[in-house]
């Protein structure tokens, strides 16, 4: 059971990860999008936006490998070399993410909300896998 709501978590971490990315490296210019960052004209969002793009990526590639390390969890026994690998991956994702909102959290008190939103769903899906 604790398997399962871990890979819940997990997954729901993954997606809001995705979500990031496109806000990120695919909306970025949109007012609604860099308002919500923080940014405050049109030409702060232009200015940042290779940043952000690049920050984008980083966000959906810990996505995928908490995607990735999922299904290698559920693919075999609990023993076997996938679910061991998977169980791995899902951790490092998890804990990657996990970080991140803590450095983002440095940044300032401002930062407290987001960094919330960024490290809440991988802190208690990384603490079920752990258990799981």
């Amino acid at each position: 059971m604790v398997a399962i709501i871990g890979t819940v978590f997990a997954a729901l971490a993954a997606l809001l990860h995705v979500y990031i990315f496109v806000m990120e490296s695919v909306q970025w210019t949109q007012p609604r999008v860099w308002k919500r960052f923080g940014l405050t004209s049109q030409a702060d969002a232009d200015t940042t936006k290779g940043m952000a793009y690049n920050q984008g990526f980083y966000n959906l590639f810990l996505a995928i490998g908490a995607i990735v390390g999922i299904a290698l969890f559920w693919a075999g026994e609990p023993s076997t070399v996938a679910a061991v690998a998977g169980r791995t991956l899902v951790l490092f994702s998890l804990g990657s993410m996990v970080a991140a909102s803590l450095v983002l959290l440095t940044s300032g008190g401002k930062y407290l909300r987001a960094a919330l939103t960024q490290g809440t769903l991988p802190l208690i899906g990384f603490v079920l896998f752990l258990f799981a």
